[in-house]
């Protein structure tokens, strides 16, 4: 097993590990190839993206999704999405991935790293067990703004 900087011909594979980790329950997503891919591609076509996969015997099983963000105090590294074919996880490949990010961003210099995750799942424990501390100060809001209805030409 080894963790290497993503490419762009890691996407493909990408995707239908991204399709594999969150389409089952507990999280019960409906990612398509199609979303999926788009999803993942404008991660990674950001200016200032960073991404890593593991790779094991030739075949990706686990990816992490970030870019450099500026802050006032000192840039940081967000973590958009973390993700571990669900067969390999809880065998230390999503600490690893994490592992590498926060050593670039010790070797950058920068204030550290940040990410979202839902609360109610298994997600957020991982990340305590790996000293992230959940910001009580920081509220994530949201408003659903419905698409006006489409019209066809009779």
């Amino acid at each position: 097993m080894k963790v290497r900087e993503l490419v762009p011909a890691d996407i493909e594979p990408c995707v239908e590990l991204l399709m594999a980790a969150y389409n089952p329950p507990p999280w019960n997503d409906h990612w398509t190839e199609e979303t999926g891919f788009r999803y993942l591609s404008d991660f990674a076509e950001s200016r200032r993206f960073i991404g890593y996969v593991i790779v094991e015997t030739d075949e990706i099983v686990g990816a992490l999704f970030g870019h450099r963000k500026t802050w006032w105090t000192n840039d940081e590294i967000f973590v958009d999405e973390l993700f571990i074919r669900p067969d390999r996880q809880r065998r230390g490949y999503g600490k690893k991935l994490m592992d590498r990010v926060e050593t670039l961003s010790r070797e950058l210099g920068l204030g550290g790293v940040t990410l979202l995750t839902n609360k109610y799942h298994p997600a957020k424990l991982f990340y305590e067990k790996n000293e992230y501390t959940v910001a009580e100060h920081v509220v994530f809001m949201y408003k659903e703004v419905a698409a006006p209805p489409k019209t066809y030409p009779l």
